[in-house]
């Protein structure tokens, strides 16, 4: 059953949420900036016993906050940004559940088993989630990497997600081109990974409703997770509230 995960979303050490593609060096088109820490959005989700939500960090400036939110949900949340073998074992030593890494994975635009093997070495495959967030582009989607802003050569299709679920736990694909538009979910995309689904995983991107967690449900035969990020009334958003999110993974369980 398609369940709610929650996020949090560091930008410059602030909780924040972003129009994804327009993420850069220079900053980023934001929709909301929290008042409250990245720790206060973790202890909510530990409270209501909401698991498998992921603290991005958006580039430099956002190592405190995430270390905050990891002791405040211990084993209650993955971590995602910047990670590497350098790195990994920090982080679940700090409280994450799981590590989740990209960028690392490429060289350049091209994908990197040699590098694959190294992470996994020091996480296992049971502590690794592979983020596949991607663009479209050719009549397809290929992964996105250096803040979505370097399109790779690796696509998300059927071949790709065959090869890489065995060496990972889960994995995270953000629709780049509709995260945090509020426009919609990519209901193609949606409908690729549920048809192809093996290893649990979390779609983000353009959820604006709890329609969408039904819509993410039906297209995927239950496959496929949801993360609402913008449209959450604990955002700033008018389009769902977070009872209401709550209340769906209650119902489905």
């Amino acid at each position: 059953m398609t369940s709610f995960r929650p996020c949090i979303d560091l930008h410059q050490g602030k909780v924040k949420q972003i129009v994804g593609g327009s993420l850069n060096d220079q900053g980023a088109q934001t929709n909301f900036v929290s008042e409250k820490d990245a720790a206060w959005y973790a202890s909510l989700y530990r409270d209501n016993k909401l698991t498998g939500g992921h603290v991005i960090a958006l580039g430099p400036g956002n190592e405190e906050q995430a270390l905050l939110a990891l002791s405040a949900w211990p084993n209650g949340l993955q971590f995602g940004g910047g990670v590497k073998p350098e790195n990994a074992e920090k982080y679940l030593k700090a409280g994450a559940s799981h590590v989740i890494v990209t960028s690392y994975l490429f060289d350049g635009d091209t994908f990197s088993w040699e590098k694959l093997d190294a992470i996994k070495a020091v996480t296992g495959k049971d502590k690794l989630v592979l983020d596949l967030s991607c663009r479209r582009a050719d009549n397809g989607w290929y992964i996105a990497t250096n803040r979505w802003q370097t399109v790779t050569q690796t696509p998300v299709n059927a071949e790709t997600l065959e090869q890489l679920a065995s060496h990972c736990d889960e994995f995270l694909i953000h629709a780049a081109d509709v995260e945090g538009l509020q426009g919609g979910i990519d209901e193609a995309l949606v409908a690729l990974l549920g048809e192809h689904a093996t290893v649990p995983m979390t779609y983000a991107g353009g959820a604006r409703s709890l329609a969408d967690l039904e819509k993410v449900h039906a297209l995927s035969n239950g496959k496929v997770d949801l993360t609402i990020g913008s449209a959450l009334d604990i955002f700033g958003g008018e389009g769902v509230t977070l009872d209401a999110c709550i209340r769906w993974n209650k119902q489905t369980r």
